[in-house]
């Protein structure tokens, strides 16, 4: 097996690349609210933990894979942007408008890149849909981009009407679990056009 087949962007480490840091957030916002006297306290601790831990899912994916995917890039810019942001106002809604951005951010691209003729999508998971055709490329990039722009708006709604601690579980956990669940949604599609490797997997929950 050569250098190169080993390094192949697997689908399980790229998923727990993307979905560690943000774990690392929740449970060490949960553990600490046992230790520190208030709520923001608790999203202090989880925000550093957050920040250091998408700075290590970089360096694992450039060991890993000699690279770091445009999507973490932007995902890692964020969480330290607006992390860093959370910790010096001492506002975690600086913390909850990280997703709105990336999934807006998202959005616009692939309404950009079919608009221009481009399914970006392509592009980026091009080995894992393989032999998925231009049609079934633009497709899922359609509907990805509606998934995105649907998901931006759901966390504003979320984020002006439940408690941060409610946000962040539904953030974890529901916003994963619905990610997987339009992924799958999508496979009998992916067939129709073209798939030869049912090995999908869905793009950052931010």
């Amino acid at each position: 097996m050569t250098e190169e087949t080993q390094r192949k962007p697997h689908g399980l480490a790229n998923f727990a690349l993307d979905f560690g840091p943000l774990l690392a957030f929740f449970l060490s916002y949960k553990i600490a609210q046992g230790y520190v006297p208030t709520s923001f306290g608790a999203t202090m601790v989880g925000t550093i933990v957050f920040m250091i831990a998408i700075l290590v899912a970089m360096g694992a994916s450039l060991y890993l894979y000699r690279r770091v995917s445009p999507m973490m890039w932007i995902s890692a810019v964020l969480v330290v942007g607006f992390g860093g942001l959370t910790l010096w106002f001492h506002d975690q809604r600086f913390i909850q408008l990280k997703p709105t951005l990336i999934y807006t951010g998202f959005a616009l691209l692939l309404f950009g890149g079919l608009a221009a003729g481009k399914p970006l999508l392509k592009y980026v998971f091009g080995p894992v849909f393989e032999g998925l055709s231009e049609l079934g490329w633009k497709k899922i990039s359609r509907n990805w981009a509606i998934f995105f722009a649907g998901m931006a708006v759901l966390n504003e709604v979320l984020r002006a009407s439940v408690t941060f601690e409610t946000w962040l579980t539904i953030k974890v956990w529901g916003v994963t679990a619905l990610a997987f669940a339009f992924g799958a949604a999508n496979v009998p599609m992916l067939l129709r056009h073209g798939l030869t490797i049912a090995d999908p997997e869905p793009p950052p929950t931010a």
